[in-house]
């Protein structure tokens, strides 16, 4: 039998491209969180040489000659030989490489420099035109981009939409024919529930959320939530930057940021809460598999349903709060002393239709990424132009959620997405949340009182479980394949819109 040790001349290669990505990924990490604002087009052309070297490394000829001795290129499949295969490790490894290779192979490495040049800069541009609240300073920086990735969707090759080459880089196997039924069976349910709690006679009071909060002491409890997830600061960061997100460059070296304003209690919590359950993926990744595909997460959908998990199942259900709750008081005594543990519970679950995508709540949450995915299929397919984004957004906006964003820097401009090139990203929240629920929902099954766990502030006990079932995996199995071994099934929207539905009955009594 074949092992891994087999490909130890194709792995040794591979650790150091991992290397030098994430060399790029540190650049990248300094940008948003402490590089002066004047060092951004020298940081520009320093990550637009790493990527661009580690795009020629990949597809070398080297690389190229070892995979065609273990690859079958016809099928992408490890060539076997009757008793002499591969296991499994080694299968999925070169499944994996190759098809990370007959990616990169078909872009050209001036393209890849070119692409990653312009998009830091982007970056730069958009951090300001949003704090501006000017569309038109990002939108030069937003034409080349959006050129620049159909430049992309062709290189790479498509069957029906040019947006489906750009879905498979962050969801493996999905189409936006795959997705439109999946969004669809969304709509038909989640727009008629909305509009049910919309006319509830309920009224939820969550004026405290808004009270003046120290920044430092809410920096101070979202490092203690942190703590108890399983975050290890000994492995990982927690800094602040304009939007909040997880860097890793090794399951050894994981950061996460959040974002901390006086009067918005929720944004710091939650945003904590999420990217630290990215931060357990990373970390939960096995170190012996650092630089192979093994050691890489399998699809930012699976990535998005460990932070939604810990940030909705978990962080926004009553079990949790009956331990941190008395904790949160304590840090705040004088804003949340008259408010009980109930009333607080259900301020951080009020549904109300709003501008900003991560603040938004789980019911509306999806309503945000439709009205994404919709305008990046037009945007990519040719049918809209980017000077035209900021009124079809508003459009969109009142179409879905029946409000209109007073400033582009709370609608169009809100998301970072796009100055990074991420076409294609934005579909795999939604999935990240399906995959969330299937997976909490399985953990309770396995672990009957996993809730009275979490009551007791013992969140290990399901970081542990999350680990053994998923991060660990590494890109071993497909995305479908996983969530059918941890759960018995694939991607279902069924299990998330019950769990909604169950959530906002009770809590909206209808």
């Amino acid at each position: 039998m074949k092992t891994i040790a087999t490909l130890e001349p194709l792995t040794t290669r591979l650790l150091e491209i991992q290397r030098i990505n994430s060399a790029a990924s540190l650049l990248s990490w300094d940008q948003e969180t402490y590089m002066p604002a004047g060092g951004g087009e020298a940081r520009a052309e320093q990550i637009a040489v790493l990527q661009g070297l580690a795009h020629q490394k990949l597809v070398s000829p080297e690389i190229e000659q070892l995979l065609s001795q273990w690859i079958d290129p016809a099928t992408g499949r490890a060539l076997e030989q009757p008793g002499d295969g591969w296991d499994e490790p080694a299968r999925s490894l070169l499944r994996e490489v190759w098809r990370d290779f007959s990616r990169a192979k078909k872009l050209p490495s001036q393209f890849v420099m070119t692409l990653s040049r312009e998009t830091s800069l982007a970056q730069q541009v958009w951090a300001e035109a949003r704090k501006q609240d000017k569309f038109a300073m990002f939108l030069p920086n937003l034409r080349t981009i959006l050129s620049l990735k159909r430049e992309e969707a062709q290189y790479l090759g498509y069957k029906e939409s040019p947006y489906d080459a750009l879905l498979d880089v962050y969801e493996p196997g999905s189409t936006v024919a795959s997705l439109r039924p999946l969004f669809a069976q969304l709509k038909a349910r989640l727009v008629p529930l909305l509009k049910r709690v919309m006319d509830s006679t309920v009224r939820i009071d969550d004026s405290m959320l808004r009270y003046s909060y120290d920044q430092a002491r809410q920096l101070e409890f979202g490092r203690l939530v942190l703590i108890a997830m399983g975050y290890d600061f000994e492995r990982g960061r927690l800094d602040l930057s304009a939007h909040p997100f997880t860097t890793s460059f090794h399951p050894t070296d994981v950061r996460v940021t959040t974002r901390v304003f006086e009067h918005e209690l929720q944004s710091c919590l939650f945003s904590c809460i999420h990217e630290g359950g990215h931060g357990l993926y990373d970390q939960g990744l096995d170190q012996r598999y650092y630089g192979t595909p093994l050691g890489d997460s399998v699809s930012l959908g699976i990535h998005e349903s460990q932070s939604r998990l810990w940030e909705n199942c978990v962080g926004r259900s009553r079990a949790f709060w009956r331990f941190f709750y008395p904790i949160l008081q304590q840090t705040f005594p004088h804003q949340l002393r008259g408010v009980d543990r109930e009333q607080f519970y259900a301020a951080i679950n009020r549904v109300q239709p709003s501008f900003i995508r991560v603040e938004a709540d789980e019911l509306t949450y999806n309503l945000h990424i439709m009205l994404r995915f919709e305008i990046e299929q037009d945007l990519i397919e040719g049918r809209t132009q980017p000077d035209e984004l900021p009124g079809m957004w508003n459009r969109k906006m009142e179409e879905y959620l029946a409000i209109t964003p007073p400033k582009d820097a709370d609608g169009v401009l809100q998301d970072v997405h796009w100055s990074l090139g991420s076409f294609g990203y934005f579909p795999t929240y939604t999935l990240g949340n399906l995959y969330s629920v299937q997976f909490f929902e399985q953990a309770k099954r396995e672990m009957p009182h996993l809730e009275d766990e979490i009551a007791a502030g013992r969140l290990m006990v399901l970081r542990r479980w999350l680990e053994q079932k998923i991060h660990r995996w590494g890109r071993m199995f497909t995305p479908d394949h996983l969530a059918q071994r941890v759960t018995g099934s694939s991607v279902s929207p069924e299990p998330f819109l019950a769990y909604l539905e169950k959530k906002y009955g009770e809590l909206y009594q209808l």
